[in-house]
C-alpha cells in the first residue's frame, strides 16, 4: 500500500493512494489554512471508523442480518500537551434493520475490535478504545 502527500499551499495538501482516490487536507485559518479539507488526525479517527464500519458490516451481511443502516459514530480524547495524540477514542455503532440480534451484533463488533480491524488494533496499543452498539428495528 502507498499513499502520496502533494503540498499545495500553506499548509493545505492533496493525499492519494494506491486506489486512485484523493482527499484535501488543510488547517484551520489560525494555523495558516483556508479551512478546505480534514485535519489529519481527523483522517486517522475517520479511517479507524470506516475500518470497523466495513468490518462489522461485513460480518451482519455473512451472518444474514437484514441490515438497512449502519452509522459509527467516534468520539475522541486527545492529550492535552504536544504531541496532542489520542488518548480515548469511543465507538458508538447504530445498526438499523429487521429482527436483527443483538447477540450476532455484539459479536461483529468485538470481532472487529479485536481480530479485523487493523486500524482499531494498531491504535489500542496507545489509546483505550471502548465501543457500544443500538439496534433500531425498521419498519
Amino acid at each position: 500500500m502507498q499513499a502520496r502527500i502533494k503540498w499545495v499551499e500553506n499548509v493545505a495538501f492533496m493525499a492519494s493512494a494506491d486506489s486512485g482516490h484523493a482527499v484535501a487536507i488543510d488547517g484551520p485559518p489560525d494555523g495558516g489554512g483556508k479551512n478546505l479539507g480534514v485535519r489529519p488526525m481527523e483522517m486517522m479517527l475517520m479511517g479507524m471508523g470506516g475500518c470497523t464500519a466495513y468490518d462489522v458490516m461485513t460480518i451482519l451481511g455473512k451472518s444474514r442480518q437484514a441490515v438497512t443502516d449502519c452509522v459509527v459514530e467516534l468520539n475522541a480524547e486527545r492529550a492535552d500537551q504536544i504531541p496532542s495524540v489520542f488518548t480515548r477514542i469511543h465507538v458508538h455503532f447504530i445498526v438499523t434493520g429487521k429482527n436483527l440480534s443483538e447477540k450476532v451484533v455484539e459479536r461483529a463488533i468485538h470481532l472487529s475490535s479485536e481480530k479485523y480491524c487493523s486500524a482499531s488494533i494498531m491504535l489500542s496499543k496507545t489509546v483505550e478504545i471502548t465501543h457500544d452498539f443500538e439496534i433500531i428495528e425498521s419498519e
